[in-house]
């Protein structure tokens, strides 16, 4: 009886224990934020990335991006910003803008990283937004420097 009663209350302590954590867990998590850019008549819903983690972490591990979406960085100040595709699994297009949302600089294809390393993409313009698309997009809207993206 004794053993039982033991069983119980470790049970009782387990579960406690279980739900909170998992409590802990859900608070943490937030509704990422989406917002839908424009660049020459063509619309992306794409999430943002504004704090440090959501930007560190970006598009890492994403095995598929569904075809008009995409990945908005949104930095504090307009300053150049290296971007790396460690741990990605899909080639992207990268678009670089200026504080009025202007393209400075723009990397196509740019490729996934394989086992051994990864490619670093160092534009010598500074920029305050990124955007991440599919490969291919920017060829297909035929984007350039100096147009200007909306949202």
């Amino acid at each position: 009886m004794e053993i039982f009663k033991r069983s119980i209350l470790i049970l009782i302590i387990f579960n406690f224990v279980c739900i909170n954590l998992a409590s802990a867990q859900l608070s943490n998590l937030k509704v990422k934020e989406r917002k839908t850019v424009y660049f020459k008549n063509n619309s992306f819903d794409v999430e943002v990335a504004k704090t440090n983690q959501e930007r560190e972490v970006g598009l890492m591990f994403v095995k598929d991006l569904p075809a008009n979406s995409g990945m908005l960085f949104i930095f504090e100040n307009e300053t150049a910003r290296s971007f790396y595709m460690k741990n990605m699994l899909i080639p992207l297009d990268i678009i670089w803008m200026d504080k009025d949302k202007k393209i400075v600089f723009i990397k196509k294809d740019a490729q996934p990283a394989n086992f051994d390393s990864y490619e670093v993409i160092r534009p010598d313009k500074p920029a305050m937004f990124v955007l991440e698309l599919n490969a291919g997009k920017v060829d297909m809207i035929g984007l350039s420097i100096g147009d200007t993206l909306q949202f």
